[in-house]
């Protein structure tokens, strides 16, 4: 199953740039009506040369890279949660999502005038931040009326749900979000059931210009400091210079980035850093039919990792046969692998490694 995030930010700010650029000018997206409140979707594949080297060893019919599910939410202005522009009713489309790429305008002057008159993205993410509060506020405020009444008759469980209900409620009628409040992982559960947007973690995407792309000036200063409060991260993004690159072909691409002095595109990076935010690892699965690589949190064990090709694969979960990325480099094919044990056969407590390929044995 794919990441799924949703990109969020003010109007003009340059998301639905960002947004094409990253599912290569829309050609991969799902595209509806901009007039609807429905958002556009995209799935982006999540870059890994690891992938090229396997198939370099192991020949293949196609090869699967591990994907991120991106919506494109409708901009966001002051006082959406009122209704303002389309009010917060499209707020439903990131409830769901793992986590919120926030695009913010972090250049000065363009064509393009900021819907606020003048940038300043702190001020930006505030507006956002303040939408995404009242909206969560009013399902906060539902679920401690219902919570407060069961705590009434001594439940224990209701009595601990109120007290984080509360919390929450205070911390957003400050206009704060719930991911910045001191909360422990049975708490991070109890949210978890609610869609809190608040309480996501958030890659703040800083829309900068062709003279700064590596996102030094003060606006991605200013950022940075903020993600950096809230333990999240900043990715800087030049999204003119991002659509250009996504129209080229391959060999115009490698030449433009190489004539500005860049390894690869900026987005590349943007979702790499999204894997890091939440967590997330890949493991691969390598055979003549595909080459693939899966999506798995950071801790993840081994049955576990199996269930997320099938659950009947982490029922029936028996070993897994696994070896790394060097050793097929050096030993060219898994036979020779095996000849010089290097396959590792792991059980039900093995914690799985960023790059493991395995083999699965199961029984259902």
């Amino acid at each position: 199953m794919a990441l799924e995030v949703g990109i969020v930010g003010l109007p003009n700010v340059g998301k639905s740039t960002i947004f094409n650029a990253l599912t290569a000018a829309g050609a991969l997206a799902a595209n509806y009506p901009f007039a609807t409140i429905e958002p556009n979707v995209g799935v982006v594949a999540v870059p890994d040369e690891r992938l090229a080297t396997i198939n370099k060893f192991q020949p293949t019919e196609k090869i699967i890279p591990a994907a991120i599910r991106i919506i494109d939410i409708a901009g966001i202005v002051r006082g959406a949660s009122t209704g303002e522009g389309l009010g917060n009713k499209f707020l439903s489309h990131i409830r769901e999502v793992d986590a919120i790429l926030h695009v913010v305008r972090c250049f000065g002057g363009g064509d393009i005038i900021h819907v606020e008159g003048s940038v300043d993205p702190i001020r930006d993410i505030d507006t956002i931040d303040t939408e995404l509060a009242l909206a969560d506020l009013e399902t906060v405020s539902s679920s401690l009326d219902k919570s407060e009444r069961m705590a009434r008759t001594g439940d224990k469980d209701a009595i601990a749900r109120a007290e984080l209900l509360k919390r929450c409620r205070d911390q957003l009628n400050q206009g704060k979000p719930v991911r910045s409040l001191q909360i422990d992982e049975d708490e991070k559960k109890a949210l978890r059931q609610l869609g809190l947007i608040t309480a996501k973690k958030v890659l703040y995407v800083a829309n900068v210009d062709e003279s700064d792309l590596a996102g030094q000036n003060e606006y991605v200063q200013a950022v940075r400091q903020r993600a950096a409060a809230e333990a999240g991260g900043v990715v800087p993004v030049c999204g003119k210079l991002e659509s250009e690159l996504s129209e080229l072909a391959a060999a115009d691409k490698k030449e433009m980035l190489e004539s500005l002095g860049l390894k690869e595109p900026a987005l590349a990076a943007l979702t790499r850093e999204a894997y890091k935010l939440l967590g997330l690892q890949s493991y691969f699965t390598a055979g003549p039919k595909e080459i693939r690589a899966w999506t798995i949190p950071i801790g993840a064990t081994a049955p576990q990792a199996a269930g997320v090709i099938h659950t009947d694969f982490e029922k029936g979960f028996i070993r897994a046969e696994i070896y790394a990325l060097d050793d097929l480099v050096q030993h060219k094919t898994e036979s020779a692998i095996k000849a010089a044990g290097r396959m590792k056969a792991e059980g039900k407590n093995y914690v799985m490694r960023d790059g493991d390929i395995t083999h699965f044995l199961f029984n259902v």
